[in-house]
């Protein structure tokens, strides 16, 4: 049998305390009520609710610092925030106290019982989380079911045993790094380091030093030696991200490198031996760099041995609804909140977005839904304003109609517009009329014939929706 929801509320006005436990008792959850919060600390050392309610301003210890103490000691327990001092100050240090949620006085007692129900429900998923985390596998590295994916995941597979150098491309916010990282995993360089460096994010006058490192007074500021990226990668693997972005005299360094598999460190007169694995990902077109001369083509060639592609997302829509999910629990998981769900016609329109940011901007938008969306479920209207109003930039040829209408006429909804059907469907008829008159070269009669009109009603819809021929 299913234990009771268990709910503690604390508060010093005694009619609060009697008419929260009664709803919160009719709805079948067991309950403790406390006048402050010394007795309450002391009854939490025998044991310790699925959630609390506390209100605010109250003798000795207020709300605030009872969150703190439980933030520290009951990392798990939600706590409900309540208050009569419903100001911007009071909700913000709520929140960033870490409650679960806050409720200003006076409050709607069905709203009460509806939180207390959700941060037990939170607490209870919590607690399992942790019984089961030892059996649990790792959260999958890669999250993909398009045919597309399923080739990186091949490609991974067959490079497990390999110490290859591989060129991985793809759009920013694709996921290089977390393929590169995968590849190192399973390569037999495991257990050695995986070393990371962005050449786009790096400076081009400390681009030499951070990759070869260099020694005491190399050059001004070089008060101690230093390992270069080179270095630190020994006997494992160094992914080079954004290698396009490689000036031209480094990319000389590199290639001496990847051939003799030693260099210098900057200011040193002995050369250092190292055994790495590179592994370089780019979102440009390097054989176009090669034509331009930006990007030689004997260290292309010595890049290029194995390729990986990996699409942008709106070339794998199918996989959205399941990262959708999986990035909703993580955020979850690391702000220590509930794990919020998608309404359909939320998910559905999140689905047929392009994404020009790929699966970082995706991730992005699911921490800013965990927190921001109000309830536990994730209404269309809770997505953020720039997607709602960002045009679908998509081929019509190739697009699903009737999607692109249903999404059109959310946001019609969503802007609160009143008679959107007397709007719609005048804008329809006019489109496909101008169509069909296009077609037949403004023979009425065929016209007609191709929309099922008689040609009268043809006549007069043109002339209600002032068509001009």
């Amino acid at each position: 049998m299913t234990k009771p929801e268990t709910v503690w509320i604390v508060d010093d006005d005694k009619s609060i305390r009697w008419v929260v436990e009664k709803a919160l008792q009719k709805a079948k959850m067991q309950t403790m009520t406390f006048a402050n919060t010394k007795e309450l600390l002391s009854a939490l050392q025998h044991d310790t609710p699925d959630a609390l309610l506390t209100d605010i301003r109250m003798p000795g210890m207020d709300g605030f610092e009872l969150l703190d103490r439980v933030q520290k000691n009951y990392p798990g327990l939600p706590v409900i925030i309540m208050t009569a001092h419903s100001d911007l100050e009071s909700a913000v240090s709520a929140f960033h106290g870490g409650a679960f949620e806050y409720l200003p006085k006076p409050f709607d007692i069905n709203e009460v019982v509806e939180l207390a129900h959700r941060a037990c429900t939170h607490s209870r998923r919590q607690q399992e989380s942790q019984k089961e985390a030892s059996a649990l596998e790792s959260p999958p590295e890669i999250i993909g079911a398009a045919p597309a994916m399923q080739e990186v995941f091949r490609a991974i597979g067959r490079l497990a045993r390999s110490n290859i150098t591989v060129l991985i491309n793809g759009e920013s916010g694709t996921g290089k790094e977390l393929v590169a990282k995968a590849l190192h995993k399973h390569s037999p360089r495991s257990k050695n380091p995986f070393i990371a460096l962005n050449m786009a994010a790096i400076p081009k006058d400390l681009m030499e030093s951070e990759l070869f490192g260099h020694e005491k007074g190399a050059f001004t500021g070089a008060q101690a030696r230093r390992a270069g990226r080179f270095e630190q990668a020994n006997g494992g693997t160094l992914f080079l991200d954004e290698i396009g972005d490689m000036p031209a005299e480094l990319q000389t360094r590199l290639l001496r490198v990847l051939a003799d598999g030693e260099f210098y460190p900057v200011g040193a007169h002995l050369s250092i031996k190292v055994d790495v694995r590179i592994i370089a990902a780019t979102h440009q077109n390097l054989e176009a760099l090669v034509e331009q001369g930006r990007f030689r083509e004997d260290l292309f060639h010595r890049l290029n041995v194995i390729r990986i592609h990996i699409p942008p997302l709106r070339d794998r829509k199918q996989d959205i609804p399941l990262l959708l999910r999986h990035f909703l629990a993580q955020a979850a998981q690391e702000l220590n909140t509930e794990v919020k769900t998608l309404r359909p016609d939320a998910e559905s329109y999140l689905s047929d977005l392009d994404w020009p940011g790929n699966v970082r901007q995706l991730e992005n938008c699911c921490r800013w839904l965990t927190v921001m969306a109000s309830g536990r479920e994730i209404h269309l209207h809770d997505l953020p304003p720039e997607l709602l109003n960002k045009p679908h930039e998509r081929e019509t040829e190739s697009g699903n109609w009737e999607t692109m209408l249903r999404s059109w006429i959310d946001r019609q909804l969503m802007t609160k517009e009143h008679e959107v059907a007397k709007q719609t469907i005048p804008a329809v008829e006019t489109i496909l009329i101008k169509a069909a008159l296009n077609h037949t070269h403004g023979k009425r009669h065929e016209a007609a014939i191709l929309l099922g009109y008689g040609r009268n009603t043809l006549t007069r819809k043109i002339k209600e929706l002032g068509i001009e021929e």
